[in-house]
Parts: structure tokens; C-alpha cells; sequence
């Protein structure tokens, strides 16, 4: 097997959302659960992607964290399709990806990678009485949250708290406090908490925050299922219309600015972005 790291959603190296890339040979089985477990945490990258080819356009694919499995990862599959594309194992052209969270389709364009998310759902709108704790978790009042936008569960292939704060001032300033995420994440049953505030740049939507220590994830650089989930959450708010590209940065507290992008129609969400490979070894 081969192993590469990768930058995703960022078209320079040292930036972005950084994760593994595990290619395996055409005879090979994916390792065990416990194998590709302490694999991904040996390389200490929020998630792995482990991808061996199926047929000219099938790719299967599993995801681990350093804490276990997970259905799907946004960053990961921009990694692995661009590994795939710069290593001349594919062309440009549209390729299934087959997970977890179901089978994806990718388009592979020369410079990015667009993957489909499908529908993002909403699975829970918090009550009034609920918000304090989600603020408090990140060390804020409720009056952070602003007038006009509400908590709310989506899902778009991960479940995701979805916490709007009023500007980015508030946004940077916010302070995980793990046990209390963690214990939020296990009550309503998520991967984590995706805070955003809406952007004042022209050409930005909004600017974003994402926090899974249940996975053992601190804060990540880039997240494109939870932007996914994101962008099906503003256009319920009209606060985005349909087959415009919306740009999402996320990432600028960890001085890893990444770019994630996204568009909708009629409901169905396509995640896209640039990555660079950053290392490549293999396994011995």
C-alpha cells in the first residue's frame, strides 16, 4: 500500500485541512478496523481515507479517524481523488465513490475535484431552553447567537450541530471546552459542533469553525460535509440561492485557511475544492 498526505481545500501546500491517503493494490484487502485505526492515528490527521479500486469508475472507500471508523469524509475524498488524478490512475471525468454513507458521484476536473453530497437534512431544531449549554461549551453568552438564525442539526452524511454565532469576532473568540462537546455530541447523537458567523467579504459566504473531540478531532481546518450541511441550513434563511458556487473559510484560527466550496440545486449539495500532495511513502 501506498500512503500520502495531502493539503485538501487549499491550492498551496501547508494550508488547508491535511489528511492521510492510503492506496491499495489491486490484490490487496482493506487491513483490519484495528489496523486502519492505528494507522490513522500514527499519521495524527483528523481522518484517513482508504481507497482500493472496484472497476474503471468504482472507487470503495473507508474512512477512520484516530479514534475509529466514521461513513464519510468531505476532505478526504477531495484528497484521495486528486492523489488518483496526479499519480495518472484516473483522467478528468466523473468516477463513483462507494461508502459508507452510500455511493457518490465525483467529478474530476484538471485543477479541482467536486464530489455529490445529496440531500442535506435537518434533524433537529434546538429549543430555546437548549441554547445556553451550546453557547456555554464554547465559553460564550447566549447573546452571541445573534437575532435572526437558530441552532439546528443537519445532516449531510455526518450529523452536525450547525451553531451560528453574530460575527467573526465572536467566532475567533470562542473556546471549546472538550468535556462539555464531547458529552453535547453524545446526548444528541453527532459527530460535532460546526460554528459559522455570515461574512462581510464580497465573494465569501460565510467563515466557519468545526469542533469533534468526541473523535478525537480538537478543531478541523476544512470540513465538507459539514458545509454541506451548511449550505442547505442558509438556503432554508433564503441567505443563498441556488446554483451559485458559495465560498466557506474555515480554518483561519489554526492558520490553516482552506476554501471550501459548494452549490445547490433543488436540493442536492456537490462539495468541491483544491488539494496538493504534500508527502508520499510506502508502508513497509
Amino acid at each position: 500500500m501506498k500512503i500520502y498526505i495531502v493539503d485538501s481545500f487549499a491550492n498551496e501546500l501547508f494550508k488547508g485541512n491535511q489528511a492521510g491517503v492510503v492506496i491499495l493494490e489491486e490484490k490487496e484487502s482493506f487491513p483490519s478496523d484495528e489496523f486502519m485505526t492505528n494507522l490513522a492515528a500514527e499519521l495524527k490527521h483528523s481522518e484517513t481515507a482508504f481507497v482500493k479500486r472496484k472497476n474503471h469508475e468504482l472507487f470503495e472507500i473507508k474512512y477512520f479517524t484516530p479514534a475509529g471508523e466514521v461513513d464519510l469524509c468531505g476532505h478526504a475524498t477531495i484528497s484521495l481523488f486528486t492523489v488518483l488524478r496526479e499519480q495518472n490512475d484516473i483522467q478528468t471525468g466523473n468516477y463513483w465513490a462507494d461508502t459508507l454513507a452510500g455511493k457518490l458521484k465525483i467529478c474530476v476536473k484538471d485543477d479541482m475535484i467536486w464530489m455529490d453530497i445529496g440531500k442535506a437534512e435537518p434533524q433537529y431544531i434546538f429549543k430555546p431552553e437548549e441554547w445556553s449549554a451550546l453557547y456555554d461549551a464554547f465559553g460564550l453568552p447566549l447573546a452571541s447567537k445573534g437575532d435572526s438564525l437558530q441552532p439546528k442539526i443537519m445532516k449531510a452524511g455526518l450529523r452536525d450541530i450547525i451553531l451560528p454565532v453574530e460575527n467573526i469576532e465572536i467566532l475567533n473568540g470562542a473556546k471549546m471546552d472538550s468535556q462539555k462537546v464531547r458529552l453535547l455530541s453524545k446526548k444528541y447523537d453527532v459527530i460535532g459542533v460546526h460554528m459559522f458567523c455570515m461574512s462581510t467579504i464580497e465573494g465569501i459566504t460565510a467563515h466557519c469553525r468545526n469542533f469533534a473531540p468526541l473523535y478525537s478531532i480538537e478543531e478541523e481546518a476544512a470540513t465538507g460535509t459539514s458545509n454541506s450541511g451548511l449550505t442547505s441550513y442558509l438556503k432554508q434563511y433564503d441567505l443563498i440561492t441556488e446554483n451559485v458556487v458559495n465560498t466557506f473559510i474555515q480554518g483561519e484560527s489554526m492558520n490553516k485557511k482552506s476554501y471550501i466550496y459548494t452549490r445547490i440545486n433543488n436540493e442536492q449539495i456537490q462539495v468541491g475544492g483544491y488539494a496538493r500532495i504534500a508527502l508520499e511513502c510506502q508502508f513497509a
